[in-house]
């Protein structure tokens, strides 16, 4: 009688769902989203130097990337429940420092800002791999940016109009909101996760993944989709505004421009039922018709006002890649590797924040600004060749989705 209990409330605990990723996300996203607009600028008030402020934010680069590689090793000494506990208390933390620093230490603040984000990817795409089926990661990825819709369309502006009024206060509501992203992850019982290890195998080096994640061509693939993506979009969020402001438009219209990209994420849920069972060809679509406006704008025919007007109809693509151009990765992952290959996908942001702003140092050398479109555009056509590679029923429900994963590598 008493030996049935035990299993029989364990048989009660619920397991964590779609929704329940998707809401947990959107409580990460409104935790980031207020202060994506009033971090730059609180830096610069600070540093009043921007030299000093793109160094500060070289030298943060650095050390999340190292971070995202190191964290699969740090999971074998904390458990990812209490990983996941410490960064979200970090990100409190580093928020509390530039809340109420005006001084060196606000970099600090943000430093533990950033690198508490990366552990938070790792291990939110750690869970997502364990507890959702391959064949709904679509689903979860479409419902994810649904629900975080809300958070990086009112996010931006709702920051820096806080700041305007008192300067902690866009730093104390992300804290709120981090806050309930950590009791919400407790209430889901999610703990350590389902990580299968070799029996008797010792603890590999933190590094030594790197090698595996080389030997599997649709994890490279995968990987260069997300860093690809992101390039675009730091190109959108960065080198637009400044494009806009040398065309003698107000220094307001990126972020009006951002929020309005940001918009379209409330489209994701109609574009989830065309995308079932046709990943290749919406990736594919998402890189080509981003591309070919990107490269429009770049030659900036009738002016700078179609050309903005182009690059805004190319966000819309761009969301459709974020919906969809993770997929290839996740799917292809080893369960024996989630953690480790968690890691490497999450370091695209961090590759992507490197490679675009030196990029640009060298291009605008000899070339006016908006020929940093026209470059974009032909990182992004090499990704529409690159996904012609992936298997053409990727996603697909009605087939197996082991086979599918272990034929994406076939036409590499």
């Amino acid at each position: 009688m008493y030996g049935n209990r035990n299993p029989s409330v364990i048989d009660q605990i619920p397991i964590p769902g779609v929704k329940a990723f998707a809401f947990l996300s959107a409580l990460e996203s409104a935790a980031r989203g207020i202060l994506i607009s009033v971090l730059p600028i609180a830096m610069y008030r600070v540093f009043t130097d921007a030299k000093l402020t793109s160094e500060i934010y070289f030298v943060i680069g650095i050390l999340s990337l190292l971070m995202a590689l190191l964290v699969p090793w740090i999971s074998r000494i904390i458990p990812r429940r209490w990983l996941y506990t410490l960064a979200i208390s970090t990100y409190i933390g580093g928020s509390t420092l530039c809340a109420i620093t005006d001084n060196w230490i606000f970099a600090i603040g943000l430093a533990l800002m950033t690198l508490s984000v990366v552990v938070i990817t790792v291990c939110f795409n750690a869970y997502v791999m364990d507890y959702i089926a391959r064949a709904r990661l679509g689903e979860i990825e479409t419902l994810r940016l649904f629900y975080s819709g809300a958070a990086w369309t009112i996010g931006p502006f709702l920051g820096i109009w806080l700041m305007s009024i008192w300067k902690p206060a866009p730093f104390i509501l992300a804290s709120v909101a981090a806050l309930c992203l950590l009791i919400g992850f407790w209430k889901l019982r999610l703990g350590n996760g389902k990580v299968i290890y070799k029996a008797r195998s010792k603890p590999p080096n933190p590094f030594a993944f790197l090698h595996r994640f080389f030997k599997q061509p649709r994890l490279i693939a995968g990987w260069t989709f997300a860093v690809i993506r992101s390039c675009a979009w730091w190109v959108y969020v960065v080198y637009l505004p400044i494009y806009a402001v040398e065309n003698g438009y107000s220094e307001q219209l990126g972020g009006i421009l951002l929020s309005v990209s940001n918009g379209f994420l409330f489209l994701t849920p109609l574009m989830l039922k065309a995308m079932r069972g046709r990943v290749r060809k919406i990736v594919m679509l998402g890189f080509s018709g981003s591309g070919i406006l990107f490269l429009l704008a770049s030659y900036q025919i009738y002016g700078a006002a179609l050309a903005i007007g182009l690059l805004v109809a190319a966000s819309m693509f761009l969301i459709v890649l974020d919906m969809s151009a993770g997929l290839p990765f996740l799917m292809a992952v080893r369960p024996s590797e989630r953690t480790e290959m968690s890691a490497v996908y999450s370091t695209y942001r961090d590759v992507s924040g490197v490679i675009t702003p030196g990029a640009a140092s060298l291009l605008l050398i000899f070339a006016p600004l908006q020929m940093m479109f026209g470059l974009t555009a032909l990182s992004l056509f090499a990704c529409t060749y690159l996904a012609t590679k992936l298997h053409p029923r990727l996603g697909n429900k009605q087939g197996s989705s082991e086979t599918i994963s272990t034929q994406l590598v076939e036409d590499f």
